[in-house]
């Protein structure tokens, strides 16, 4: 089944047009790496699909749960409601709240207490509130964080902040997750254990995920199809083992032809 489908999908910024006539075909249970030299375009198209800018011509289709849906031009909290998540290049949490409430907020997407049940803290809203710490305590357990709930987002490791934003991105309901360089300042150890951690929430979560990464040890490892980007237009798709042959991605990365001199 095809979860997402962008179709010639472009967009300008003033005079210059970033990114041109993209097409990105998902389908469910997938694992996609997004690459490029930097400035590419990769996270202009990451910003199109989840609502952070509009495209300038094409649409967008997003498969729910109650059909498919045509979401160009939606803001991204319309967008995240209908079940697609990401992350962010530059991690984006609250980081003077705790870890525990980092992740309550999420979940607070689908609450079904009313605002008046808010103000006057009913026990509908009571006992609500109660079953979304739980959750984000349970989610946090399976990530092994639970430990440090209390703590400050600010407070804890570059790599927990990583999983702590993963983390608050599942408590949405995602059916497709966005991973915008996950692996952005990791140390070696880091990337190996985050490698882990993208394929287990995949298989617990049965996600359909989408991601953007440098490191290639990371990309060829975990993603099962690679979209090759350069100057805002795709000049290759296919497996890790054909991407990395592939002399227009060759040159794009060294600026050199095949079996040319340096």
């Amino acid at each position: 089944m095809t979860v997402l489908n962008a179709k010639n999908i472009s967009i300008y910024f003033g005079g210059l047009k970033a990114v041109s006539n993209f097409n990105l075909q998902i389908e469910e249970g997938e694992l996609i790496g997004l690459i490029g030299p930097n400035g590419a375009g990769k996270t202009t198209i990451f910003n199109m699909i989840t609502g952070v800018y509009t495209p300038t011509e094409g649409e967008i289709l997003f498969n729910t749960k109650k059909g498919t849906k045509n979401i160009t031009g939606l803001k991204p909290y319309q967008i995240t409601k209908r079940g697609l998540a990401r992350t962010f290049q530059n991690i984006r949490l609250f980081k003077d709240l705790t870890v525990l409430d980092n992740v309550r907020i999420a979940f607070h997407f689908n609450v079904q207490y009313n605002p008046l049940q808010s103000i006057l803290q009913t026990p509908a809203f009571y006992k609500e509130e109660e079953e979304i710490t739980q959750k984000a305590l349970d989610l946090l357990d399976i990530f092994n964080i639970r430990q440090k709930s209390q703590e400050l987002a600010k407070n804890l490791p570059y790599g927990e902040q990583r999983k702590l934003e993963i983390t608050r991105a599942l408590a949405t309901h995602p059916s497709l997750l966005f991973l915008d360089e996950p692996a952005a300042g990791m140390n070696p150890q880091e990337t190996k254990d985050l490698m882990n951690l993208i394929e287990f929430i995949r298989s617990k979560f049965k996600l359909t995920i989408l991601l953007i990464e440098h490191d290639m040890n990371l990309v060829m490892g975990i993603c099962e199809r690679i979209i090759v980007l350069n100057y805002g237009q795709t000049i290759a798709e296919g497996t890790p083992a054909e991407i990395s042959k592939n002399p227009l991605v060759i040159k794009a990365y060294l600026g050199k032809e095949v079996g040319e001199d340096a």
